[in-house]
């Protein structure tokens, strides 16, 4: 028995003229769609809420004397602020920094001194 490779049986080529427009449907389907997904992706990306700067660290360490200045960096806000100006920063900055939460009990006295600084509640000092 012998067989021949050079016949191709008329079902096989067949079959290929047909898988060639299935094939480039399928592809610009494909394409349509992620198409669609890129655009949606997109339209989200430039309607979503601007994000705020994040500011630079301060570099360098606490000063030896709290200053009304090193306050207002500590608190980010103006050394001149309005008392609910400062009572808001100073609730911000204790959310993120708390000792019950993971910080630090250093930085909580600081944060505490800076508020009592820049409110004036006296010359007080940290207990660090």
């Amino acid at each position: 028995m012998v067989f021949s490779l050079r016949t191709a049986s008329p079902c096989i080529s067949r079959t290929k003229k047909e898988a060639t427009p299935l094939v480039a449907g399928l592809s610009v389907a494909a394409a349509a769609m992620g198409s669609r997904y890129m655009l949606q992706a997109w339209q989200a990306f430039r309607t979503r809420a601007a994000m705020p700067r994040v500011r630079r660290f301060y570099p360098g360490g606490f000063e030896r004397e709290m200053t009304r200045r090193e306050a207002a960096l500590i608190l980010g806000v103006r050394e001149r602020a309005a008392f609910d100006k400062i009572k808001e920063a100073h609730k911000r900055v204790m959310v993120a920094n708390h000792p019950d939460a993971g910080g630090s009990h250093y930085i909580a006295s600081k944060i505490n001194e800076a508020k009592d600084m820049l409110m004036g509640k006296g010359k007080s000092g940290s207990m660090f």
